[in-house]
């Protein structure tokens, strides 16, 4: 059992993403027409993007150096349980586009994604190892975990892979498991911490922080008006978001980096109902109307709560502001 601590922080992920935006998108199997060189695969959902699946990409990219081959991730889009259960609204940590920059941001050099459909659902193990991953793809080796399964109603499995290997010319590498003091890493176990607010903790499983994206819109002009405190109020892209409450953030910006604090819920001191997120940035008084931010989680301050009108709120939020400032000293 391979045990570790931590692997990527999220700055050495902004610094690799240059290396990822070399990555090759395949958005369809019918769009291969020649095999892949020394194609050395993984494959899965890989949401989050967390630190168990950042490993087992690091073991593809060095089997795939070893042999001068091609480092490959095979992903599926929609999300599997989407479409096989009747879970529709399955929240996601990461949607496509965020999960193809992670990905891309590992070194990875190719990474195909199937349009996942009950079709394709139906696709037997055996042809789809046949048929996709030897005779189409060209793979040379498969990096799995040790729980791995596959192809119609599961029914494939490493002793499977093993049995075809050799006849079809391949290596079956099977990954340790990847643990933290906590445990077990798992995108369920990400998405449980997101929704308790405990992004702090998430960071250690995803290597970097919670992310949600959206969309500045207009708001109700209390910030700045009532409060002293000019917010941006977002439409978010993200269907995971965390606990209500308030946040000390980092927000990117136009490939820049300010920090903040956010607020998640329903404004119960002006008795509005209405759910909603907004972000005071510091040290920032651009007009970002209609452009895209996005907010990095780093820890839960508070739970929101009602106060005695605006003048009382105004303090807890200088209070809130001079919290954020401290923890976020070190982002």
């Amino acid at each position: 059992m391979l045990r570790m601590h931590y692997i990527k922080s999220f700055k050495s992920f902004v610094k690799a993403n240059v290396k990822g935006l070399s990555m090759q998108i395949i958005k369809d199997i019918s769009e291969i027409s020649n095999t892949l060189k020394n194609a050395v695969v993984t494959i899965g959902n890989f949401d989050g993007v967390h630190i168990g699946h950042q490993a087992l990409f690091n073991q593809v990219i060095e089997k795939a150096e070893s042999i001068d081959g091609t480092s490959v991730v095979i992903t599926f889009e929609p999300h599997p349980i989407r479409v096989i259960t009747s879970n529709k609204h399955f929240p996601l940590i990461t949607l496509y586009e965020q999960k193809v920059e992670l990905i891309g941001a590992t070194g990875v050099d190719t990474l195909i994604c199937i349009p996942f459909t009950r079709e394709f659902a139906a696709t037997p193990a055996r042809t789809f190892v046949k048929e996709i991953l030897c005779d189409l793809i060209g793979m040379k080796a498969i990096v799995v975990g040790q729980d791995y399964s596959f192809g119609r109603e599961r029914e494939g499995d490493i002793s499977l892979l093993k049995e075809m290997a050799e006849p079809h010319g391949f290596e079956v590498i099977i990954s340790g498991w990847i643990e933290l003091e906590s445990g077990r890493i798992s995108s369920t176990e990400i998405r449980n911490l997101v929704r308790d607010g405990r992004v702090d903790e998430a960071k250690k499983l995803l290597g970097r922080h919670y992310q949600v994206r959206g969309t500045v819109i207009r708001g109700r002009d209390r910030g700045a008006r009532l409060l002293g405190f000019p917010t941006a109020n977002l439409t978010l892209y993200d269907e995971l978001c965390p606990k209500t409450g308030v946040y000390a953030v980092t927000v990117e910006h136009d490939n820049t980096l300010y920090k903040g604090v956010a607020n998640i819920g329903y404004s119960p001191t002006f008795q509005e109902g209405q759910f909603g997120v907004e972000v005071h940035i510091f040290d920032f008084d651009k007009s970002i109307y209609d452009q895209p931010i996005r907010l990095n989680f780093v820890r839960r301050l508070r739970d929101e709560k009602k106060f005695s009108g605006p003048e009382s709120l105004a303090a807890q939020i200088s209070y809130d502001i001079e919290k954020a400032r401290e923890i976020l000293s070190g982002e």
